[in-house]
């Protein structure tokens, strides 16, 4: 689901706001016979508005009467206490902080909106699926699941909701053709199953001052024979990562390091991998979001969306030669060029490190610690608090082709299961849609940086945001956005598969194994998984039917992936000016105006 920037995409814009027009009229025209209740509503709406929510793509009015829709549809659930649940992201901190507050005074509902662990609501989750038991009544839970929501039969589907049981309680003004991350959570079917309320990519981040001294600049062509700039292969990556921590050594009197990493036997250490670090490499097949036929875990599916294996054996790509390049460099990496101490760290503990200033680049950064890097205090901002780096488009390893995707956002979703009490769920739905909505939703975009919205990110707010924020506005105005996204629908059972890989490419990252042997364990467990649980008669659709294993060379003298070794899998070094690909950026951007 590619976005469009042509007439159609503006009739619908314009139309919308033709729309939200009338209805402001018709409430103006009403206003002078409104009861009582209706002008205390009114009064809770209007200071809403004013206090919390002054920033929005929409006029004071037109925010005015979608508050007012939303008090009116919740008539039925007042007094109902309603819990949700949501990770603990700045986003959601807003909404459990903020939008909570707000949406129980407007509609009372008393709602709660519980900040706990990412972990802990995937297990939560997971608990509610299989025991049937209504334990929050809405998730918030990252699109990476929508392989699990489309095949349990216990998720709701969010389409034939709208359509039916929700019809009179899913706001008019809900638009969405204006959500950028809606595909992420629809199913092969394309009924929607999860509705994005935040989202975040993981990018290139380098140290943009560096990138331009011009001694530097002169050092690393006399020594590289090109240019220093932006990689756009992984080969110019590693030789910006060796420069600096070889070359450069010192800067102001401080060690400097050319990448960044974490390798610590942890949870965390399976995002680093399923994140699309393989697909990044050019591991899986073409094709947008997730690639098909082969994903960017490495599992192949067949036409009716049934997984049939990961191992290269099965047809699969998960241990297959561009995979092991791919975890190959992520070892030797972390061991030559990023500070002794990441190999001991997490996620959480290596995020800060690149905001102490001591760190060139990293190839693998995520835009949610884009906030944490432009607070004035850090190292890596100026006096006037402008950011010295800048995030870009990660390299592509040598097997990726034109037409796959290019690295990975994060897609946090509303969900919803057929165990919580309907009239619960629907009061949960509300806050959904109020967390979302255009009156409140650029004004979290601007506290939280997890965009949603395409109207949000061309407003006049985010374009005065954006020399602040190091390069994520214009590359959310980007039409090639849409080339970074989430794990997909080939993944049958995210909550159980995701922890497969940290446990079998943790002995990896400390040279335990080697790549290939962690890389044949996992795909032999995800495999294995796989099969049982088909086994086990546990999906309502899609359910896996693995291939029988073959010669791996069967499948790697096909065309497509997997994969067979490059010859040369370090081509030539090559980089882009940052300004000429911002160029470029911008210039696409400018389609949508």
């Amino acid at each position: 689901m590619q976005k469009h920037y042509n007439n159609s995409r503006m009739t619908k814009s314009t139309l919308t706001k033709f729309k939200l027009t009338t209805l402001a009229a018709s409430l103006l025209l009403a206003s002078s016979t409104l009861s009582a209740q209706e002008e205390d509503t009114r009064a809770i709406a209007e200071r809403l508005v004013d206090e919390h929510f002054q920033n929005s793509t929409l006029s004071r009015e037109e925010q005015i009467e979608e508050l007012m829709w939303f008090a009116k549809a919740a008539e039925p659930f007042r007094d109902m206490d309603i819990q949700t649940v949501a990770e603990g992201l700045t986003t959601h901190v807003y909404e459990s902080e903020v939008l909570a507050e707000a949406f129980s005074e407007l509609t009372g509902i008393n709602l709660t909106h519980n900040i706990i662990g990412e972990g802990d609501v995937v297990d939560t989750m997971q608990n509610q699926m299989q025991s049937g038991n209504s334990i929050y009544d809405g998730f918030v839970n990252d699109t990476d699941s929508i392989g699990t929501h489309i095949r349990y039969g216990t998720t709701i589907n969010l389409s034939e909701a709208m359509e039916n049981e929700w019809a009179d309680y899913t706001l008019p003004t809900l638009d969405l053709d204006d959500f950028i991350g809606l595909q992420y959570g629809t199913g092969p079917d394309g009924s929607i199953y999860q509705l994005p309320t935040q989202q975040f990519a993981n990018l290139y981040w380098f140290r943009h001052d560096w990138f331009t001294d011009p001694e530097i600049m002169a050092q690393f062509e006399e020594i590289y024979g090109y240019e220093l700039g932006v990689p756009t292969n992984w080969t110019a990556y590693e030789d910006i990562a060796k420069f600096f921590s070889e070359d450069v050594g010192e800067i102001d009197g401080t060690k400097v390091y050319g990448h960044m990493d974490y390798g610590r036997r942890d949870p965390s250490l399976g995002w680093r991998f399923h994140d699309s670090w393989l697909s990044m490499a050019g591991m899986g097949s073409q094709g947008v979001p997730f690639g098909n036929p082969v994903d960017d875990w490495g599992i192949r599916v067949n036409e009716e969306s049934q997984p049939v294996g990961a191992s290269v054996s099965r047809g699969g790509a998960t241990n297959s030669p561009a995979s092991v390049f791919a975890m190959q460099k992520a070892v030797d990496w972390l061991r030559d060029f990023a500070p002794p101490e990441a190999q001991g760290m997490t996620f959480g503990e290596a995020g800060p490190v690149p905001a102490q200033g001591h760190i060139a680049q990293q190839i693998f950064w995520y835009t949610a610690f884009t906030a944490d890097m432009t607070d004035p205090s850090v190292a890596v901002t100026d006096d006037e608090g402008n950011p010295l780096w800048r995030m870009a488009p990660s390299p592509t390893g040598p097997y990726w082709e034109e037409g796959m995707k290019v690295g990975y956002q994060d897609v946090g979703a509303w969900t919803f299961f057929d165990s919580t009490p309907e009239d619960r769920r629907t009061a949960a739905w509300l806050f959904a849609q109020f967390t979302v909505a255009k009156t409140t939703s650029l004004e979290k975009l601007m506290h939280g940086l997890t965009p949603i919205r395409e109207s949000d990110i061309f407003s006049e707010q985010m374009t005065e945001m954006a020399p602040k924020l190091g390069g994520l506005v214009e590359f959310y105005r980007s039409p090639n956005e849409s080339n970074w996204t989430p794990t997909g629908t080939n993944v049958p059972d995210y909550p159980r598969m995701a922890p497969l890989w940290w446990q079998n490419l943790a002995p990896v990252m400390s040279g335990e194994v080697t790549p290939q042997e962690g890389l044949d364990k996992l795909a032999a467990d995800l495999d294995s998984t796989m099969n049982r649980l088909a086994r086990a008669n546990v999906f309502d659709s899609y359910a896996p039917l693995l291939n029988e294993e073959e010669d791996p060379q069967v499948w790697l003298d096909r065309e497509g992936a997997p994969k067979p070794k490059l010859d040369d899998e370090m081509p030539q070094g090559t980089t882009v000016p940052y300004e000429e690909m911002m160029e470029a950026w911008m210039e696409a951007g400018t389609r949508q105006e």
